[in-house]
């Protein structure tokens, strides 16, 4: 585990620290909600980049890429 020594505005410490008290906080839930916050987010911009990459690709283009994709990974498998 790492620890991280941030710098977050006031307004939105309280924001959180409410919402997960709202929730029935306990001890760790501020470590697991700050990762599943960045996680969601590094998955949210990696989508974007993928979309941007793609947007010249045909719907039907784009279906025979997963696909090959799938196909690959279940011949792959260990």
């Amino acid at each position: 585990m790492t620890r991280w020594n941030l710098s977050i505005p006031e307004e939105t410490d309280r924001a959180v620290r409410s919402f997960l008290a709202r929730r029935g906080g306990k001890k760790g839930d501020l470590s697991k909600f700050a990762n599943d916050a960045v996680r969601k987010e590094i998955l949210r911009q990696t989508v974007m980049d993928i979309q941007e990459q793609n947007a010249d690709l045909s719907e039907q283009e784009a279906v025979d890429l997963a696909q090959e994709a799938v196909a690959w990974t279940r011949a792959h498998r260990s």
